[in-house]
């Protein structure tokens, strides 16, 4: 809950659970399978009713065995099983509209600071690299390591700005790492976006803020979240069996963190 696209996914998913008669109970895993699962259990040790796991590390024969017990929805993790729902965003998409705002301003130089292990990242790897090679821009993809943090995204432009030539934008991940690129970016001279343009991911309430004014793709977290519930109360009052995989449309939000480059 650190990350205020969790928040904003959990406004979505308690509003809709209370309009429908149930109650949302909300448990954290840390971001560690471990503690995820000790999470899990405790809810379903408290016969919950169905479960919603928000962008879970947790294993997929876990996730299994919970859904054997209990209707089970995977929200922005992606997912083909047969028995469990799932709501995403579609990363690959996204993260092809943020290089082709970076390409259209004049940008060539495009690095990306990634998301690690985490949900959608390896498909924000994916739509970032298929975009540069759309554009006709192979030899100058660079993915640099990450994660889904302020520490993470500080760390990935540490290691953009020591290993070879600075690029002149940056797609990063999610927009709470993208706060940390900013400082971090800020912290060794260089101007955003006159020395560098910056696009974040997910236009969570953070990104909006007048001082950050961040340029990001943007996913319904709200809505995604009332799906969800929406998705349960399908398996539980209507009996639904088949599995539906839901995949939201993502858009991009053009603010103050990008522009054309500099000399």
């Amino acid at each position: 809950l650190h990350n205020p696209y969790f928040t904003e996914v959990v406004d979505g998913v308690e509003d809709e659970a209370i309009g429908a008669g149930y109650r949302a109970l909300f448990n954290t895993g840390s971001r560690t399978p471990e503690r995820e699962s000790e999470a899990l259990e405790t809810l379903l040790q408290l016969r919950t009713d169905g479960v919603i796991l928000a962008a879970p590390v947790l294993g997929t024969a876990a996730i299994l065995a919970a859904a054997a017990t209990v209707p089970v929805v995977l929200l922005a993790r992606h997912s083909r099983s047969g028995s469990i729902d799932s709501v995403t965003n579609d990363d690959r998409t996204g993260a092809g509209l943020a290089v082709d705002h970076l390409v259209a301003l004049g940008h060539t130089a495009i690095a990306h600071i990634d998301g690690g292990a985490g949900a959608g990242a390896a498909a924000r790897r994916t739509g970032y690299s298929q975009a540069m090679r759309r554009h006709g821009l192979a030899e100058r993809i660079r993915v640099i390591p990450g994660a889904y943090t302020e520490e993470g995204g500080a760390g990935g432009v540490g290691r953009m700005l020591g290993d070879g030539e600075p690029p002149t934008a940056v797609f990063v991940a999610n927009d709470l790492a993208a706060v940390g690129a900013l400082h971090a970016l800020e912290e060794r001279g260089l101007r955003v976006p006159t020395d560098v343009s910056v696009v974040g991911y997910d236009n969570t309430a953070l990104a909006a803020l007048g001082h950050i004014d961040l340029t990001t793709v943007h996913q319904p977290r709200r809505e995604m979240g009332a799906t969800a519930v929406r998705l349960l109360l399908e398996r539980l009052d209507g009996d639904r069996r088949t599995a539906r995989h839901l995949v939201v449309a993502p858009r991009l939000v053009i603010r103050g963190t990008t522009a054309p480059p500099g000399r």
